[in-house]
C-alpha cells in the first residue's frame, strides 16, 4: 500500500500476537517519556492519528496501533482470527504488556473507545488520563437507533457486497465524516489506502457486524460489562472533543459520557462530524497538548 510520506513519515514497528499475526504499530517520542497509546476505530487506522503523533511526540511516547485486519497489520481470514471485540482487546493487552506501559494516557475514537476501555477496564491500575473522540464504551443508549446505512451493512448480503467489493464504507466515510472541510485525495487515499480489495476489507465489515445490539450479539456481555464499571474512571483527569455532526456518535452518547465521568472537560464542535480530528486538528491538538500539560 502506498501512503505520502509527508503525511505519514513514521517509521513500522511489529508485535507478533500470540495467535501468530503481526500487528503494526507507530512508536515515536522519547521510550522514558509518558505514554500516549491512540486507538484508532473502523474504517480508519494509525493515520488517522497521524498530526497528534507529530505534535505529542516531542514531549510523550506517543503508540498507535492499526488493529489486525487495518493498516499494515496482517489480515488474516476468519479461521485463523475471530474479528471479535475480546479478541482485539486481548491483542491490545499482549502490545501493551510487551511494550511495559505504565501512566498510560488513552487516546480514542470510534471502535478504539470500546477496545482501549476494555483494556482498562482488566487494568484501571495503568490508566492515568483519558482522551475521549467520538466514541463509545458502553451499550447502545436507550433513546438511540442504529442508523439504516448501518444496520444494512451489519445484517445483509447486499451491505456485505458494498462494504467488501465496493468499498463502500471506507471511502464513503472519507466523505461522509467531515463535514467542517473537504478531504484532499492525498488525505482521502491515505485513510483507505490499506483496503484495497475484498480479503483487505474484511476487518471493515467484521467491524460493522460486531456491533452489539441485544443480549443475542457476540460482544454485547463484554460492552455491558465495561459500560456498567465506566465509572471507576470518573477520577482520572479526561478531555471529551466532541463532533456534533456525528450521525452515529450523537448526542445521545456524549450524554453518557457526560454522566459518567463528570468531572471531563468537555468541547463540543457543532460543525464538526465523525472524523472529528480531521474536520478540528489544530483545535484539538491545542486542546490535548494544554490537556497533558504541554506548553504551548
Amino acid at each position: 500500500m502506498k501512503v505520502s510520506e509527508e503525511l505519514y513519515p513514521f517509521l513500522p514497528h511489529w508485535q507478533t500476537l500470540p495467535n501468530g499475526h503481526r500487528m503494526h504499530y507507530v512508536d515515536e517520542g522519547d521510550r522514558d517519556a509518558p505514554a500516549v497509546l491512540m486507538l484508532h476505530g473502523n474504517p480508519t487506522w494509525s493515520f488517522y492519528w497521524r498530526r497528534l503523533i507529530k505534535a505529542l511526540r516531542p514531549t510523550h511516547r506517543v503508540i498507535a496501533p492499526d488493529h489486525i485486519g487495518c493498516g499494515k497489520s496482517d489480515k488474516p481470514d476468519d479461521d485463523t482470527y475471530s474479528y471479535r471485540l475480546g479478541q482485539r482487546i486481548d491483542d491490545i493487552e499482549y502490545l501493551v504488556e510487551c511494550l511495559g506501559l505504565r501512566d498510560v494516557t488513552l487516546a480514542l475514537h470510534d471502535w478504539g473507545g470500546m477496545i482501549g476501555m476494555g483494556w482498562a477496564h482488566r487494568h484501571p491500575d495503568l490508566v492515568a488520563r483519558l482522551v475521549i473522540l467520538n466514541t463509545a464504551a458502553f451499550p447502545m443508549p436507550a433513546t438511540k437507533r442504529l442508523p439504516a446505512s448501518l444496520r444494512m451493512a451489519r445484517d445483509t448480503k447486499a451491505g456485505a457486497v458494498l462494504v467488501r467489493g465496493f468499498n463502500a464504507f471506507a471511502r464513503g466515510a472519507t466523505r461522509l465524516a467531515v463535514t467542517r472541510t473537504k478531504l484532499s485525495k492525498e488525505i482521502r487515499d491515505g485513510l483507505c489506502a490499506p483496503y484495497d480489495s475484498w480479503d483487505h476489507r474484511r476487518a471493515v465489515l467484521r467491524f460493522v457486524q460486531d456491533i452489539p445490539l441485544t443480549e443475542s450479539d457476540p460482544s454485547f456481555s463484554s460492552v455491558r460489562e465495561v459500560g456498567e464499571h465506566l465509572s471507576q474512571f470518573a477520577d482520572r483527569p479526561s478531555l471529551i472533543c466532541w463532533g456534533e455532526r456525528d450521525f452515529v456518535f450523537d448526542d445521545h452518547f456524549l450524554r453518557v459520557w457526560e454522566s459518567t465521568l463528570p468531572e471531563a472537560q468537555v468541547h463540543r464542535f457543532p460543525d464538526c462530524g465523525h472524523y472529528v480530528l480531521e474536520d478540528a486538528p489544530e483545535e484539538i491538538e491545542h486542546l490535548v497538548r494544554a490537556f497533558l500539560g504541554v506548553a504551548a
